[in-house]
């Protein structure tokens, strides 16, 4: 290495050679010329010697030794830009080396959430199902891999603790496992996944199949797989569904159709005279089912959202209650990032049995008499980062029937 270049480079890093007292290479003495400039590029992590502790500093260095100098030193803050424009076929050679490990290094990450929630209800029917009070603590890791530019993988464990018995009672699953991607010009996902199908109203329960969508203005998107008996209301057996949605003018509109072949979700249909009277409780089969629906969406004024949704099946599975419902819901402002940002809901909904499969709520459904109609208002609040805090209040009652229910349900959300 010759003394110039050794000069040049530690007074490029601009920092006070004094700093630094220990000798750092056995070669190297106190006394030599090119101590202070060596002794600095060492603790910068610049330079480094050899396994038996020298410098050797007359020994001739390859272009490519050189460039990682040069590299680590650009990375330090030193102006090196006529170093960098002398070895600038190794730096990009380096420098692509480096590249990969970095993207390898980020190819993998894992994200979380935990969810404490309390559930408080009045009904017999609900404390036949869970108690008039529960509450636990959800806890969520997702596995992201980055497989190249246009596919990734996704995986997420989930365990749940019960606090509401006296036992150690804990669960721990393997949610979910799919690959996302792009191929042609579809959207794909295929795999294990939790489905909303673009709305929770109808449905949310966990699918093993593969998801198609195209376009960008005018969306289409279809669903071919199975239902699965692990979701939040067992079913079992063949799911397809399509969905169109669109913006039409400040309106946000779809239209969605569900095909369910559950052979294992029987139950028993309830109906009860004025009185309040059981007069029927025959067995209900679902067997194939289809549902439609129909949504739209407007900003009817600065952060105040109205959407409407209209649904209908293709059979009574109870006649007690007709084949279509359906759900109205306002929303002011939303809960984001920001702590103190906030947002609330109300919502008011008629949903007999004949038109849902496994709708997303926390009310009471009364499935056996039924299904339900009531009304829901809600708020969000972000309390700090990463931390919100979500409270419901439900009142339903059968439509087939004089059960009713309030429920008061909280979750406060830890997102990491």
């Amino acid at each position: 290495m010759k003394k110039s270049l050794v000069l040049a480079m530690a007074m490029a890093l601009g920092v006070t050679a004094s700093a630094y007292a220990a000798n750092p290479f056995s070669d190297v003495p106190a006394g030599h010329w090119a101590y202070d400039s060596v002794a600095k590029l060492a603790a910068a992590g610049v330079v480094d010697g050899y396994a038996d502790g020298a410098f050797d500093g007359d020994k001739l260095m390859t272009r490519y030794e050189m460039a990682q100098i040069v590299a680590k030193a650009m990375a330090k803050g030193a102006n090196v830009d006529k170093l960098a424009a002398e070895f600038a076929d190794e730096l990009d050679s380096l420098g692509v080396r480096v590249a990969k490990l970095e993207k390898a290094a980020d190819n993998v990450k894992i994200t979380g959430q935990a969810r404490f929630d309390y559930r408080s209800a009045d009904s017999k029917w609900s404390e036949k199902f869970w108690g008039n009070s529960a509450a636990g603590l959800r806890s969520r890791l997702w596995i992201t891999g980055q497989v190249n530019d246009n596919w990734s993988y996704t995986a997420m464990l989930q365990n749940y603790q019960n606090f509401r018995d006296t036992v150690a009672d804990e669960d721990t699953k393997f949610k979910r496992a799919y690959l996302e991607g792009r191929l042609g010009g579809f959207d794909v996902l295929a795999g294990h996944w939790n489905e909303f199908f673009w709305n929770a109203n109808i449905l949310d329960q966990f699918v093993d199949g593969v998801r198609l969508t195209y376009g960008e203005d005018v969306k289409l998107g279809v669903i071919v797989g199975k239902v699965t008996d692990d979701g939040y209301v067992p079913m079992d057996g063949d799911f397809y569904a399509v969905n169109l949605s669109s913006k039409i003018g400040a309106v946000d509109a779809s239209f969605n159709y569900f095909n369910v072949d559950d052979a294992s979700r029987n139950g028993i249909a309830k109906t009860f005279d004025t009185a309040g009277a059981l007069t029927n409780a025959g067995e209900i089969d679902f067997g194939k089912k289809e549902v439609y629906n129909i949504n739209l969406g407007l900003d009817v004024a600065k952060d105040l959202h109205l959407s409407y949704e209209y649904m209908w099946g293709d059979k009574k599975y109870n006649e007690a209650v007709s084949k279509d419902g359906f759900i109205a819901r306002l929303d002011y402002k939303g809960a984001g990032e920001e702590a103190g940002s906030y947002g609330i809901h109300a919502q008011w909904f008629d949903q007999p049995i004949n038109a849902y499969l496994t709708p997303t709520t926390d009310a009471t459904q009364f499935n056996d008499e039924g299904g339900y109609e009531g009304w829901n208002i809600g708020v969000d609040y972000t309390l700090a980062k990463n931390i919100q805090l979500c409270v419901n209040y439900y009142d339903t009652e059968a439509k087939a029937g004089k059960s009713d229910d309030q429920v008061l349900y909280s979750e406060l959300y830890f997102m990491f």
